[in-house]
């Protein structure tokens, strides 16, 4: 059985998925391959968005795979440029005829940029209609969401941010579970950063374990109840990663996990600019969108 985690509306998300980010549709048929390894391997929650550019190629593999829909946990992100109330929903359509499907079971906000208060209401509109089964965002941070606060009929049911050993987001975290928002992690893996996987630490719990270090650490997501999308175009790592559900990390190995946090981001966003710092200033711009 794999592990699901329950959104506060009561909709039971799938723990562990896959992320498609940089997987690019061609005419090799190379994603469908890596899609069906995926299925195959026993992933049902697929994370895309529309920056990604493989929304499209995503639903046909997934329509062309023999499981009905209904078996499937699709989520999509609206870009920056589609932030707004009628942008927003037509963003929305658009990906849904794209995927050929009527819903989506997570829709989210990329980043809170210009006009994100306006997208959230369109969002709910959404929700409310039961087009969508959880909304939420990405990337926001404690100031976006006390500002969506005033704003917001609902609170966002989850948010989607970088998180692996060596940036934890402990503060964040903390927040986001005293308002009930889920925590997913991009990039769970560090985007494969040498560094992170060569950490003796992690080394030595793998070895404990008779596990890989990326098996290691996405057992750490899991056991802090965070949902995590891995991702990779390897039929051999799609299965080791989803075999992680295969074992438990004691208390003694999430401690010494633990103490590997630096609080500092490294991961590239698909715009090319570092999500760091700078970034969440920047966006405090659009406060009052």
């Amino acid at each position: 059985m794999r592990p699901f985690i329950k959104a506060s509306n009561g909709v039971d998300i799938p723990q562990l998925g896959f992320g498609v980010y940089k997987i690019k549709p061609g005419k090799n048929g190379a994603f469908e391959q890596t899609i069906r390894a995926a299925i195959e391997a026993g992933y049902r929650h697929f994370d895309t968005a529309r920056i990604y550019g493989n929304e499209e190629a995503l639903g046909r593999a997934i329509a062309n795979s023999g499981i009905p829909r209904e078996d499937f946990f699709i989520t999509s992100k609206a870009w920056t440029t589609d932030l707004g109330y009628e942008q927003t929903q037509r963003a929305f359509e658009h990906t849904c005829k794209k995927m050929n499907t009527s819903y989506l079971d997570m829709y989210l906000l990329h980043f809170a940029g210009p006009h994100y208060v306006k997208a959230w209401k369109a969002l709910e509109l959404l929700y409310a209609q039961g087009k969508i089964k959880v909304i939420g965002v990405a990337n926001f941070e404690i100031e976006h969401f006390e500002h969506l606060k005033t704003h917001a009929t609902i609170l966002p049911i989850i948010n989607q941010v970088e998180t692996h050993p060596f940036f934890q987001q402990q503060s964040l975290r903390e927040y986001m579970i005293r308002h009930q928002i889920l925590h997913e992690a991009w990039g769970p893996l560090g985007q494969g950063n040498a560094s992170l996987f060569n950490n003796e630490e992690l080394k030595a719990i793998a070895e404990r374990h008779n596990k890989t270090v990326g098996q290691v650490i996405l057992r750490w997501h899991i056991n802090r109840q965070t949902i995590v999308i891995p991702k990779s175009s390897s039929p051999l790592r799609i299965r080791e990663n989803i075999q992680a559900l295969d074992f438990t990390l004691s208390d003694a190995d999430m401690m010494r996990i633990a103490k590997l946090d630096t609080g500092k981001r490294y991961a590239v966003h698909p715009t090319g600019y570092q999500v760091n710092p700078l970034y969440v200033k920047l966006s405090k711009i659009f406060l009052k969108a």
